[in-house]
């Protein structure tokens, strides 16, 4: 699944392209995705111009005139790409997850522009697609999520407060979205083996420096992974042709078996299934 720095790059190639652009048509072809797309999806979003493209922990929204939004998941296996009529592009994918170019196959929606349009393709369906019709209503979506990493309120004070008396372990909290919103899996474990922390201690019995430590590595692995275009798990690329290269910063996703690459530690990656997902973790420094 797409994780936070993965969605921010479609979010910001989604903006380049659309901003101040409006939607002349949307074909829909595959109503049945996770939610159905409700039957005036195409003609609420005719016509309208788009103001910006946002970012909400794994959310995008697309802002339109007079408070209208559409919020996008791309769930599982959602990709979004863009078919220039003017300028071919070889790379459709706006992002660095799944085939650098369109699929034949489970292109469920399709969003008209003047020269240019704009394809959901899902082979999963896991994805959705909603329609906000105000700023008020947008807020009360997003109530019962936890901030984001970047947040000032992802903050000591919040951490502790939550942690207090909670028996759930750390990778568990940092994978509830309703503690914080945007990481997934595979930077749940890269941000506990930067804080020297193991995934299964206990929330509660964290130190305050432990949980600054988590705090502080939750902003900076992200914006790493941002900066770095993102993770591509497999050999794929953006729409300018370009890899996401965060997967070679990778110290222990997808590392199980091998030296831990912390300097002066001697351990071994292990790799554990708890909830049918895998934590990758050094069984040495991460204590």
């Amino acid at each position: 699944m797409p994780e936070l720095p993965e969605v921010e790059i479609v979010r910001q190639s989604l903006h380049k392209k659309i901003k101040k652009k409006s939607i002349k048509k949307v074909i829909i072809k595959n109503r049945n995705l996770r939610f159905k797309i409700p039957g005036d999806f195409e003609s609420f979003l005719k016509d309208k111009k788009i103001i910006k493209v946002s970012r909400f922990s794994k959310y995008l929204i697309i802002h339109f005139q007079n408070e209208d939004c559409c919020l996008i998941h791309l769930g599982m296996s959602g990709t979004i790409h863009i078919l220039d009529k003017k300028n071919h592009l070889k790379f459709t994918n706006t992002s660095f997850y799944h085939s650098p170019f369109l699929p034949k196959k489970h292109n469920h929606v399709e969003f008209i522009f003047d020269n240019f349009k704009v394809i959901y393709n899902d082979p999963r369906r896991f994805g959705f697609f909603e329609i906000i019709k105000n700023y008020q209503d947008l807020e009360k979506r997003f109530k019962t999520m936890g901030p984001e990493p970047f947040s000032e309120k992802f903050n000591i004070n919040y951490v502790l407060k939550y942690f207090r008396k909670k028996n759930k372990d750390i990778k568990s909290f940092l994978l509830d979205q309703r503690f914080v919103s945007g990481i997934g899996n595979i930077y749940a474990s890269e941000i506990l083996f930067a804080s020297k922390i193991n995934p299964f201690k206990k929330a509660r019995r964290l130190s305050k420096n432990e949980c600054l430590n988590i705090i502080l590595n939750s902003k900076k692995i992200l914006q790493q992974a941002i900066n770095k275009g993102g993770s591509s798990i497999r050999d794929f690329k953006d729409i300018s042709g370009n890899k996401g290269t965060f997967q070679k910063e990778f110290r222990v996703y997808q590392q199980d078996g091998t030296d831990c690459k912390r300097p002066n530690c001697k351990g071994i990656i292990k790799k554990k299934i708890t909830s049918n997902r895998s934590t990758f973790f050094c069984v040495s420094c991460q204590k």
